[in-house]
């Protein structure tokens, strides 16, 4: 008997997308000195003058006051610009993008359509300026061979962190076959990412584990772009949310919860989860819980608004979507400013994808527009973001030994944050993608 060992389409679609000049992981110069005009140390929380970031190979080996030569370093003038760390947001779907033929595309596409895809997904955002993402939820297998096909150099894109499938209930949100019709509907269960008890909670977890993910999401109420009426109703018991928790945990996991609804939110944070994503209807006794937890707060604000904005074109969404689009748009922008002003932790997100990828800094202003200093909300994309992905000693700041993740904006974004939407230089890993 012959032996074959089969690999994912998902991969060989990403394998034959690669450009022919990135056939292997591109390699950084010895040395590298980005001359910046100013620099935001967002561990200090200030715009300082005139720095010289030194790089050495994909990590940061000096920065110093000045522009002082810096001995066999190739020179990179920025000093029309601030430079800052690369950004993080921690809520895309990478692998795909709204349209109005994305519900009927789910029956027609198959996993190396969505890998192509991804590959132009991926490099658009790198361009951005975002090094660094959380993908929450797809198939559990393009985002992961996307993943590791960036990590090995084959495409652009910035470093993934992948939950692979997110984790739903029986007809809930991210049930993948809400909508069906009943003969093709079958019963999803925990290796499709669907449970019901805390054992089936529990082996859903071990599932996505062998399946490669970097941390769960679950959805823990109803969802907005989900076939299915009601959009904030809980869909977990928090036993089942604690098995979740406590099942991660072993497998050294963390786990974001999807939730719109109050109640839902609650349960997750009670039961221990680590972010809460979207919380559109957060009640303010929920954020002094997630204040006294420590859990974050992954606001979506983007995403909230295109939903508003979409669903007043008729065709865009399904009609059972529209009501629960028209009703979130208006209301998340305000929750986060009453979350920020409540002292939750903040980290940044925008649920890419669900608008189209490339446009995550649109973030930035909405957060700014509803109370946020520029500074807190650049925070939220670099220290907080590294804090939550349990990444802080490599990502998150311009500091020495850290990996080499800079960007740069013309001019002063704390003064004009909309200058974070055209980004002038990307660096990952040592890496210019981007210059002026």
């Amino acid at each position: 008997m012959t032996l074959r060992r089969t690999f994912p389409m998902s991969a060989l679609a990403l394998a034959l997308a690669a450009p022919a000049g990135l056939a292997q992981s591109p390699v950084a110069p010895a040395t590298t000195a980005l001359r910046c005009g100013a620099m935001i140390d967002v561990d200090a929380g200030r715009r300082l003058g005139p720095h010289t970031v030194v790089v050495a190979g994909d990590r940061i080996a000096e920065v110093r006051a000045g522009h002082d030569p810096v001995d066999g370093a190739r020179v990179v003038d920025l000093s029309g610009h601030t430079c800052m760390p690369g950004l993080m947001d921690m809520h895309v779907h990478i692998t795909s993008e709204t349209s109005r033929d994305a519900y009927s595309e789910g029956f027609r596409l198959n996993p190396p359509d969505y890998a192509f895809r991804s590959v132009v997904y991926a490099e658009r955002t790198l361009l951005a300026g975002f090094t660094t993402v959380r993908h929450l939820g797809d198939d559990g297998v393009v985002s992961v061979s996307l993943r590791e096909a960036i990590a090995q150099g084959l495409v652009r894109g910035p470093r993934i962190f992948s939950s692979g499938k997110s984790i739903a209930t029986t007809g809930g949100h991210a049930d993948p076959t809400n909508g069906w019709a009943r003969r093709i509907m079958g019963d999803p269960g925990p290796q499709e990412g669907v449970i019901n008890s805390p054992g089936e909670a529990r082996k859903s977890v071990r599932q996505r584990y062998k399946e490669s993910a970097d941390l769960i999401k679950i959805t823990a109420t109803g969802g907005v772009l989900s076939f299915a009426k009601n959009g904030q109703n809980p869909q977990f018991t928090v036993e089942e949310i604690r098995a979740i928790v406590d099942t991660a945990r072993d497998y050294g996991m963390k786990v974001a919860a999807h939730a719109h609804g109050d109640d839902g939110a609650r349960r997750a944070v009670l039961a221990g989860v680590d972010s809460i994503e979207h919380g559109t209807y957060l009640s303010n006794d929920t954020m002094r819980l997630m204040r006294e937890k420590g859990t974050w707060y992954v606001p979506t604000i983007s995403a909230g608004v295109f939903v508003g904005e979409m669903a007043i074109e008729p065709g865009y969404y399904p009609e059972i979507v529209r009501p629960k689009a028209l009703a979130v748009g208006p209301l998340i922008q305000k929750t986060f400013g009453r979350a920020w002003k409540a002292g939750v932790r903040i980290a940044f997100g925008t649920d890419a994808g669900v608008f189209p990828h490339g446009r995550n800094a649109r973030e930035f202003e909405l957060m700014v527009g509803a109370g946020m200093p520029p500074m807190a909300a650049i925070q939220s994309a670099t220290r907080n973001a590294a804090e939550l992905l349990g990444e802080s000693a490599t990502l998150g700041s311009i500091t020495v030994g850290k990996l080499a993740d800079v960007v740069a904006v013309d001019g002063d974004p704390l003064e004009d944050v909309t200058r974070l939407g055209s980004m002038a230089f990307v660096m990952k890993n040592g890496v210019i993608y981007k210059s002026p």
